[in-house]
């Protein structure tokens, strides 16, 4: 072990979206005095791609890729070309009462049986009869917001239990503040419309179109920013062990002592407060209470072709307790080159959640995925399958939980103290700025910050950034 400190102007910590962002941008200003060490032995992070035995490529869930900022938009044409995508209008459905109905469900709710049909629409006709009062106030949690904005019917039917699926906790300990542009608010008019005219609503939300890579995953763009950045700045399979803000020291796990000027890091607050020998046990134990979910993702290789009613489908969702995951991707449908021959593979991708609200078995999840694929009618018999591939992602999802936001102050509060920073998807623990465009970006305006002096808007600001149109 060398205990010679190795001087650096900037340390960053993860290669995820973030922190390549991070690094892009500072060599793009000019500044190539930085480090950037990353635990895995992929680029990506959470965005990484991997290729199973039989050939299948497989995502850490369904990412699909939209935009709200220009920059990224450029990077992303500069990183795959014009040629390296696909283009895709958004098709997702949601499965329930045995049948597919098109998301957003509120507004397809003519496909459901008639007295199902009939129980949503009277909580939404309840919801317009009710007379606003003044001084009403905020709403308690995300349970609360849910009844008052779709009605009793459509709350019990899909958003309650499709949100528990997905979150893996109860939407009573859940803040609403982040729902933004992600969650398809009801419109009545629109509803009735739609049902006297039996007409379909498809187009809805941010994501409408998308694009994705032609070849390699989600994660074949990710190596190719870090070859933008120089594999020589970047260090995989090497993690950070302990920090000492005092004397701007990291130690790795590869026995090197890092001297550095600035510390970006983008792993999860729970995990980095830890490491850091100033932070106090106060600070340590606000962290300990953050709250997050796992993800499970199963990848099941087919032969043959999908059924007739799931070749244009891009995701469908699954509240119902017949299945285990909450979404399935028809991954095949997102590139022909993600399955090893198009004209004889097809591929789905499940994905399902995990807390202490919501326990999984992971050495069962494969078998329970397919028998929730069967029940389902994703697949019809077991013989189609040529593949299997199970990731388990221990944090996967940043819980916007009742008192998040102050608890994100404190951990500032105290990383600011140190002259330290945390930024990206559980860097910042904000899921309503985690897609890959926010988290490249939260590296980006880092970087602007300690370099030209410009203020950061993605990380404190979500709801102007989300306020920009999608491009």
């Amino acid at each position: 072990m060398s205990s010679t400190p190795i001087p650096i102007g900037t340390l960053v910590i993860g290669a995820g979206p973030t922190g390549l962002g991070a690094a892009y941008r500072l060599k793009e200003l000019g500044d190539a005095d930085f480090l950037v060490v990353e635990a895995s032995q992929e680029l990506g992070g959470l965005a990484a791609s991997f290729v199973d035995a039989q050939g299948f490529t497989w995502d850490i869930g369904g990412h699909v890729q939209f935009s709200h900022y220009k920059y990224f938009d450029e990077l992303m044409e500069k990183a795959l070309g014009k040629e390296g995508w696909l283009h895709h209008q958004r098709e997702s459905w949601v499965w329930i009462r045995d049948r597919f109905v098109p998301y957003p469900f509120q507004n397809n709710i003519r496909r459901l049986p008639k007295e199902v049909l009939w129980k949503c629409l009277a909580g939404l006709i309840d919801l317009y009869k009710q007379i606003p009062t003044q001084g009403q106030g905020r709403l308690a949690h995300f349970g609360e917001w849910i009844e008052a904005t779709f009605g009793r019917g459509l709350a019990e039917e899909f958003m309650l239990p499709y949100n528990f699926k997905v979150w893996a906790y109860p939407a009573e300990e859940m803040d609403y503040g982040w729902v933004g542009e992600r969650v398809a608010v009801t419109d009545l008019k629109r509803v009735l419309e739609n049902v006297l005219f039996e007409k379909d609503d498809l187009s809805w939300g941010p994501n409408n179109t998308f694009q994705f890579p032609v070849r390699g995953g989600t994660g074949a763009i990710w190596r190719r920013v870090g070859e933008l950045v120089g594999l020589e700045k970047i260090a995989l399979g090497v993690a950070v062990k302990q920090v000492n803000a005092t004397r701007r020291e990291a130690v790795l796990s590869d026995g090197r002592i890092v001297r550095f000027q600035n510390l970006l890091s983008t792993i999860p607050l729970d995990l980095f407060l830890p490491m850091i020998e100033e932070s106090t046990p106060e600070a340590r134990a606000v962290a300990a209470r953050l709250k997050y979910s796992s993800s499970h993702i199963v990848g099941i290789g087919l032969k043959g072709a999908p059924a007739p009613e799931l070749k244009t489908k891009c995701w469908m969702y699954f509240p119902e307790s017949n299945c285990p995951f909450y979404r399935v991707t028809l991954f095949s449908n997102y590139s022909p080159n993600n399955v090893p021959d198009i004209s004889r593979h097809w591929s789905l991708m499940a994905e399902t959640s995990e807390s202490s609200h919501k326990k999984v078995d992971p050495s069962r999840l494969i078998e329970e995925t397919i028998e929730g694929m069967l029940a389902t009618k994703l697949i019809q018999s077991r013989d189609e399958i040529i593949s299997t591939w199970q990731f388990t992602a221990a944090h996967g999802y940043p819980t916007p939980f009742l008192g998040r936001d102050a608890m994100i102050e404190t951990l500032f509060a105290e990383l600011d103290r140190l002259g330290l920073y945390s930024r990206g998807r559980f860097g910042a623990w904000k899921y309503e700025v985690s897609n890959q465009d926010h988290s490249l970006m939260q590296g980006v305006e880092w970087a602007n910050r300690i370099r030209l002096g410009e203020s950061e808007t993605t990380v404190f600001f979500p709801n102007v950034v989300n306020a920009k149109p999608s491009r």
